[in-house]
């Protein structure tokens, strides 16, 4: 077999056991625009508590929201990303782990809202996204006025949003964007590891992120809240 069909076929494998997974939802769109049936009901419906919901978006392979979701078991964490084959990882590591205060929803993130109800998200997390540096696809960054617009409808009045990145030009690029918008910004960093500023999160690495900490490239840090 070429390693193409073995990848092909692991793929295949990963997607098939994504459907068993009850802490993975994958909603098409025609359900959301049907009225999705969690949303505004997370809390009682899916994690059966009334803790706190904070969504690591673009998680990948749910590195963040899995960590996050060990650190603190007093609120829920959901990981959101289109690509399944990611979110498998986090999915499966979370399953061995028995933890019950994470979740993955495999959505496009502007389909957000159409998930969530106003309000039913107290925090927000963007770990490492793709910074989409030519300027004909600057309304593809996360951090973007037309994204952030549909945070607003989902996440808590003064609700925070994290950012967490190695692209110094999206960082500045979303410092530009609170700033304009008027937005209310509580920390920022061009260097979180070399700034001597202590961070309770910073023990949480992602693969990608010591990749780049081997190579001694700054990762960079925001957090801010929507006016």
């Amino acid at each position: 077999m070429s390693q193409r069909k073995k990848l092909a076929k692991n793929k295949l494998k990963k997607f098939l056991q994504l459907e068993e997974y009850l802490h993975v939802k994958q909603p098409s769109l025609e359900e959301l625009k049907q009225g999705y049936v969690l949303k505004g009901k997370w809390k009682q419906d899916f994690f059966q508590n009334q803790n706190p919901i904070v969504l690591e978006l673009g998680c990948g392979k749910g590195e963040y929201a899995f960590s996050l979701a060990k650190k603190y078991p007093k609120k829920n964490f959901i990981g959101v990303d289109i690509k399944g084959a990611r979110i498998w990882k986090g999915a499966t590591d979370s399953l061995n782990d028995n933890m019950i205060n994470v979740g993955f929803l495999r959505i496009r993130i502007d389909w957000i809202e159409s998930c969530f109800a106003k309000e039913e998200i107290d925090e927000i997390w963007i770990t490492f996204p793709d910074p989409q540096i030519k300027k004909r696809r600057a309304n593809k960054r996360l951090t973007h006025p037309n994204f952030l617009k549909r945070y607003q409808n989902i996440l808590q009045k003064r609700g925070r949003i994290h950012l967490k990145t190695d692209s110094q030009f999206l960082h500045q690029f979303t410092l530009d964007v609170i700033t304009e918008e008027g937005h209310l910004l509580h920390d920022s960093s061009n260097d979180i590891y070399n700034d001597k500023k202590s961070r309770e999160h910073m023990d949480i690495k992602t693969h990608y992120e010591k990749l780049h900490l081997e190579k001694d490239l700054p990762i960079t840090y925001l957090s801010f809240s929507l006016k």
